[in-house]
């Protein structure tokens, strides 16, 4: 009886915790772009903020990445960011000479170098995305277009995406 009680406080915690990264992973991160940058989430407030995480082995990475940099460069003056977080790479060089050869003009964080090892989402990509209050407001797995970003902008300001957080699967695209 008590080493059931035991582990199901453990099983608990570790929900409890597990559940913590998802629902918010940057709520307490402080993360340094390739460029030598700081970002924090408590610095973007007032801005929609996408946080993208990819891999260079991963296809459909590759494949949604002209379109956040189509979306970032249109949208950046309109009070949005886009970052993005390698992931699973082999050395930092690989990742910016790559980010250089695809013309990535957001920032490049790697994910793996950060002072506080940053959660890595159980699907590659997956992207995260934050109301200008600094709330969590929706998780795509798997990637992302800029129409479907700009969709999702447009939604939120007219009020038609209801509060909380939303999940979306690659289906939904």
């Amino acid at each position: 009886m008590r080493g059931n009680r035991f582990s199901l406080c453990i099983g608990l915690l570790g929900m409890l915790w597990m559940i913590s990264l998802q629902a918010d992973p940057l709520q307490t991160w402080v993360m340094q772009d390739t460029a030598g940058k700081t970002h924090k989430l408590s610095g973007y407030r007032g801005q929609w903020l996408v946080v993208n995480y990819w891999a260079p082995w991963c296809p459909p990475c590759l494949e949604e990445m002209p379109e956040l940099v189509a979306f970032y460069d249109e949208q950046r003056l309109k009070n949005v960011m886009v970052l993005g977080v390698a992931v699973q790479y082999k050395t930092e060089k690989s990742v910016t000479d790559f980010a250089e050869d695809m013309l990535i003009s957001y920032p490049i964080i790697m994910g793996s170098t950060q002072k506080k090892p940053l959660p890595q989402p159980e699907v590659l990509p997956t992207t995260y995305i934050y109301k200008p209050d600094g709330q969590l407001y929706k998780v795509k797995r798997g990637p992302v277009s800029k129409r479907w970003l700009e969709q999702l902008l447009k939604e939120a300001a007219s009020g038609a995406e209801s509060s909380g957080i939303n999940n979306v699967s690659a289906k939904s695209r």
